[in-house]
């Protein structure tokens, strides 16, 4: 059962400074090649069904390094198959489900799905609508909590009345959700406010927190790990 929780209040877009800290990433990419030593002994895969779902702006391209490695663990991956991800949410979930309906009467087994930012969002409301089709959900730098109005992107929904939104996805979110969950989410994401990508509904939801900015999110070696680690049934105390 979802928590009943009220309307979260005091949360807060990222800071300027978190938000130019992603022009970061070139030096954070140098970091990843150090931190390469989080990968080894990650557990190999059992060839499930992935589908990986890519933020908004963004197309199937951004998933590609997750993708490869998740494909040399073992599984079973492919990318959502609908280009770019251009923030039509409510459409996005019809349209995924309608192949994911495909993918799973083919394959035989609901998927598990893995979700960048609003990709996130796009997993999470498929499996609302369509619980047998969803296995688990991992989810990167998700904007869970109140929507656009605590991005960096807010600007680019002007004149929509940030605060209805905010209640319908209150309400939506506490219908819950019934499948495992594993929220990723860093407080250096400078797009999307750490406050609002962590899971405060569903009680079986692993908010776990990385060192990363959001554009890093999908490449970070501690990631990968965190999201092998998951898959496998591993879990750690998180520091």
């Amino acid at each position: 059962m979802p928590r009943d929780v009220p309307l979260p209040e005091g949360l807060k877009p990222p800071s300027k400074l978190a938000t130019l800290g992603e022009f970061a990433l070139p030096f954070d990419m140098i970091r990843f090649g150090l931190g390469g030593y989080h990968l080894i002994g990650a557990p190999g895969g059992d060839g499930r069904p992935i589908a990986l779902l890519p933020g908004y702006g963004a197309s199937e391209l951004s998933m590609r390094p997750l993708e490869a490695y998740l494909r040399h663990l073992g599984y079973h991956v492919r990318d959502w198959g609908m280009g770019r991800n251009n923030g039509r949410v409510a459409a996005d979930v019809e349209r995924f489900a309608a192949q994911a309906i495909e993918w799973v009467k083919t394959g035989g087994a609901p998927l598990t799905l893995i979700g960048w930012s609003l990709g996130g969002v796009i997993a999470r409301e498929t499996a609302r609508a369509y619980p047998h089709l969803v296995r688990e959900i991992i989810t990167m730098g998700t904007p869970i909590i109140g929507g656009p109005k605590y991005t960096a992107l807010a600007q680019r929904f002007a004149g929509r009345d940030f605060d209805a939104i905010e209640r319908e996805i209150h309400a939506r979110n506490l219908k819950g959700l019934t499948q495992p969950l594993t929220v990723i989410y860093s407080d250096r994401d400078g797009i999307v406010g750490p406050d609002i990508a962590v899971d405060i509904y569903n009680p079986q939801a692993r908010n776990i927190k990385v060192d990363v900015t959001h554009l890093g999110l999908g490449i970070a070696p501690r990631v990968w790990r965190i999201i092998a680690d998951t898959l496998a049934g591993v879990t750690k105390p998180e520091k």
